[in-house]
């Protein structure tokens, strides 16, 4: 688990084993980072201006670093006991490792600790890497919103998702994670 960026290895396990160190709040130092991802991965990104909104709004962001940089980040925020998965992304050469998949567990457990029982999102029909993912962590396509996002021909929509993470009918229940 092995990747390399920027001429510099990426080692995932040792980021998973240690997400303690690895994950942590972001801050403003982190925008010009994540602003950078952000352009690299995505054809119409989030600004910077969005992430720093994000941050003096209180939502919950969390960014994922090695000793050298930026690996990955995510922004979500809870509304009465329903969280919203705003952003999650990781940088290319760190992908297809498991960080991804850790960092949506991370978001699950904030969501839990602060009380969400479930936890949407939305997802292009287009983005069949990041559905397959959220489709493996047990999200379930409950609508589509029409024209949702900017695409080159005008908009494209978006699936909306959700899963359950506090189950009312068993209780104590936890789902996944």
């Amino acid at each position: 688990m092995i990747a390399v960026q920027g001429g510099a290895q990426v080692d995932a396990a040792r980021i998973l084993a240690a997400w303690a160190q690895a994950c942590r709040p972001m801050a403003e130092e982190d925008l010009d980072e994540v602003d950078a991802i952000e352009r690299q991965i995505y054809s119409f990104p989030w600004t910077r201006g969005n992430f720093a909104d994000s941050l003096r709004s209180g939502y919950d962001a969390w960014v994922v670093r090695d000793e050298l940089r930026l690996l990955g980040y995510c922004v979500s925020m809870v509304a009465l006991d329903e969280a919203h998965l705003l952003n999650i992304s990781i940088a290319p050469p760190a992908q297809g490792h498991g960080l991804g998949r850790r960092l949506l567990t991370w978001v699950e457990q904030r969501a839990v600790a602060n009380r969400a029982r479930s936890l949407l999102l939305e997802v292009r029909p287009s983005n069949a890497v990041a559905k397959g993912l959220y489709e493996r962590a047990g999200y379930q396509r409950i609508g589509l919103r029409r024209g949702y996002y900017p695409a080159a021909r005008g908009r494209e929509d978006a699936i909306v998702m959700r899963k359950v993470l506090l189950d009312d009918s068993v209780p104590g229940a936890v789902h996944g994670g």
